[in-house]
């Protein structure tokens, strides 16, 4: 008679393969197998890789290969062709393989069997006993260094405490790398546990994209920071110095869609995330910025040259948005009707939109991603960023404290590039909005590209702004309001006030304006007293001196002229000092042109309804101030001008996170603006649902009839 119990626990307990799926890239698929492969009590090692096209896996039974051993009386050379073969192949029958198709990583499972037991204590196991690539890195430097092997051992213990290798371990990885060889094949079993030193690194040792000379900015796909594959790049140069800060790469398209592909897959985990959760990560990342501010800041003034006061602004502006961003809940809030017809009720709810992306100029490196990503992933949606290729480094640095904040894999990605990835980006079908902030050329064609998608688009583009200088103003106040908003950030911003508009003429106020300018200290910005740094690019300052030269020939007059400043030390620098042009009319190029740098037009009213009539014809309006003392005037002024934000005694009227950024010209293309509660409508959709919970009496057969009062 058969004895059932015995059958059962002489049964062996049922090992699992990994479940196959898609992968942004190898080391991912890589990582999801290995880390698999423990949870169900065994091992897994690479057994043959060709790094760009497929990867196998088996299984590490801990060493026991076949074919070891050799016969005598076989020629040297097959004798070492087999065991070199022989070497490669473990017992266990287990296969798993990763191809790439199409940019990404598909796993699948060959033999999903095993022939052996579980482990026990995985902790046991030989690999457990092996380094990890970047211990291994580690061991190379503090040799380099002059430390002992037992001292090696025991600062990498210190990192990891579960660490089971003895100094005979490092002696022979130090072998190893006397005679060159750091192959990944020589350290590549997939560790059964994961070890302290991965989490920790960062800490002990500069990722390899920062090692290089200069360093080469990653993508961030899937939660990890990746160097791009693409060859191709473009220099980020410090403006004061020429100085080569880093290099940008151009993301290949693989690359985009391996993190819309990643953006995508995290999406219906980050949707049903509480919100909650999604402020506590908020919060977090706020005081994360805090903490870096000072590096922040300092990435921002090396990088785009604005002067360090100006880059702590930019980074206190866009935590602005990240502190709005915690407080999301309430504004996120639907709308109930109870008993609409009898026993119906109809309810609306807000829920996000999907995959979005935000693409960003480079006079705001840290504000304008935060303005795009904070209120998107804090609504639920996932987000790729493409940040200027002048000036990526606060985007990067930034997305490094949102996943050190918690932000879950793929929830945010960063990509490179110019024309092609914006392309991208509007061609795609997964990406359901974009937000865009730049030129208007680009702008306009973006949102012309991207809604012909069906997609959603807001595009805060063009910069010309106005201020009207009433003959009742005070004269400190609005001198000081001028040249602050005027010169500030060398004019490199979208709400720079570029024109001014003297009601009764500019004679009065001139000499005192030109003594505030010429009072201003170019320099760069690492300097603590700097009021103006460089221009972006050469290219920005030989564009600038072009225009004006033609306002010059056009008639207008140079009252101070910026262009031949020389600042000491820093003779290559693309400086350019405080530049006034006076008696400038409509129909002069740099009038009707946008204006990226530290110049103001001048022009001249008799009235203040002739000073209305100038701003409202301009085609940019995003924004006008009104200097007085008068209440009348200024109520004349707010109720006539035809622009989205409008200063009274204000000179630059930009709205905190909680009221949105408008305009009533072409400065926003698309319904729905920043900020505010149109920023959140923006990034959700409403769905309505209707609902009935009466029985219906007397029969038991649905009801055609519409639901009404």
């Amino acid at each position: 008679m058969m004895d059932i119990g015995s059958t059962e626990s002489n049964e062996q307990p049922q090992m699992l393969p990994p479940p196959p799926g898609t992968f942004v890239d190898r080391e991912e698929l890589i990582q999801h197998v290995g880390e698999f492969s423990v949870s169900q009590g065994y091992v897994v090692t690479i057994k043959q890789s060709k790094r760009e096209k497929v990867v196998v896996l088996g299984c590490d039974r801990g060493g026991v290969y076949r074919n070891r051993r050799k016969t005598v009386d076989e020629s040297s050379v097959e004798c070492i062709r087999r065991r070199k073969t022989g070497s490669r192949l473990t017992n266990c029958p287990f296969e798993v393989v990763g191809k790439k198709d199409d940019g990404l990583w598909v796993l699948t499972v060959k033999n999903g069997t095993h022939n052996h037991e579980p482990l026990k204590d995985i902790a046991e196991h030989p690999s457990a006993r092996r380094f990890s690539e970047k211990e291994v890195l580690l061991i190379k430097e503090m040799t380099e260094a002059g430390l002992k092997p037992r001292q090696i051992l025991k600062r990498l213990r210190q990192s990891n405490p579960d660490l089971l290798s003895t100094p005979k371990h490092v002696y022979n990885v130090k072998a190893k790398l006397r005679q060159g060889n750091m192959s990944v094949r020589n350290y590549k079993s997939l560790r059964p546990q994961k070890s302290a030193v991965r989490n920790n690194y960062l800490s002990v040792m500069e990722p390899p994209w920062r090692q290089r000379n200069p360093p080469r900015v990653p993508n961030l796909i899937g939660g990890r920071f990746v160097d791009s594959q693409s060859f191709a790049s473009i220099d980020v140069i410090n403006p004061a110095t020429q100085e080569v800060v880093s290099q940008v790469p151009m993301t290949t398209n693989e690359e985009f869609r391996a993190a819309v592909f990643a953006a995508k897959r995290a999406f219906p985990s980050w949707r049903n995330t509480p919100i909650t959760t999604r402020q506590r990560i908020m919060f977090k990342f706020q005081e994360l910025i805090r903490r870096d501010i000072d590096k922040l800041a300092m990435n921002i003034t090396n990088e785009h040259g604005k002067a360090l006061k100006d880059a702590y602004d930019d980074v206190l502006c866009g935590l602005e948005v990240v502190e709005h961003a915690c407080g999301l809940a309430t504004l996120q809030t639907g709308e109930f009707v109870s008993n609409v017809p009898n026993g119906v009720d109809t309810y609306a709810i807000r829920e996000p939109l999907g995959v979005c992306a935000g693409i960003c100029p480079f006079d705001f490196p840290a504000m304008i991603p935060l303005l795009m990503l904070s209120i998107a992933v804090t609504c639920g949606n996932t987000f790729i960023v493409k940040p200027s290729e002048k000036d990526p480094g606060a985007a990067v640095m930034l997305a490094e404290l949102a996943v050190e904040a918690g932000l879950p894999n793929g929830v945010l990605n960063i990509v490179h590039g110019t024309n092609e990835i914006i392309n991208d980006m509007c061609d795609d079908d997964d990406i359901k909005a974009i937000s865009f902030v730049g030129p208007y050329t680009v702008g306009a064609y973006v949102y012309s590209r991207a809604s012909a998608k069906g997609k959603r688009v807001q595009c805060n583009i063009g910069a010309k702004n106005h201020a009207v200088v009433m003959p009742d103003a005070s004269m400190e106040t609005t001198l000081n309001a001028l040249v602050t908003a005027g010169f500030g950030g060398a004019g490199q911003k979208c709400m720079a006030l570029s024109t001014v508009v003297f009601v009764g003429g500019m004679t009065p106020w001139e000499d005192k304006l030109v003594e505030r300018c010429k009072a201003l200290k170019v320099q760069p910005g690492t300097k603590p007293d700097t009021d103006l740094g460089p221009l972006i690019s050469k290219q920005a300052k030989e564009l600038l001196c072009r225009l004006i030269q033609s306002s010059v020939e056009s008639g207008a007059k140079l009252v101070v002229d910026g262009r031949n400043i020389v600042v000491p030390g820093y003779e290559h620098g693309n400086f350019i000092g405080p530049t006034i042009l006076s008696d400038v009319k409509a129909s002069m190029e740099c009038y009707k042109d946008e204006i990226s740098g530290p110049v103001l037009l001048c022009m001249e009213a008799d009235s203040i309804e002739e000073a209305i009539d100038i701003v409202n014809r301009t085609k940019y309006g995003n924004g006008a101030s009104i200097f007085t003392t008068s209440g009348i005037a200024a109520r004349k002024f707010q109720t006539e001008v035809d622009v989205g934000q409008v200063g009274i005694n204000v000179p630059i009227s930009v709205p905190l996170p909680f009221s949105s950024f408008i305009s009533s010209k072409p400065y926003i293309a698309g319904d729905l603006n920043f900020d505010g509660k149109a920023g959140i409508q923006f990034y959700t959709q409403i769905k309505t649902v209707t609902q009935q919970w009466k029985d219906l009496e007397g029969s038991d057969v649905a009801t055609l009839q519409v639901p009404s009062s």
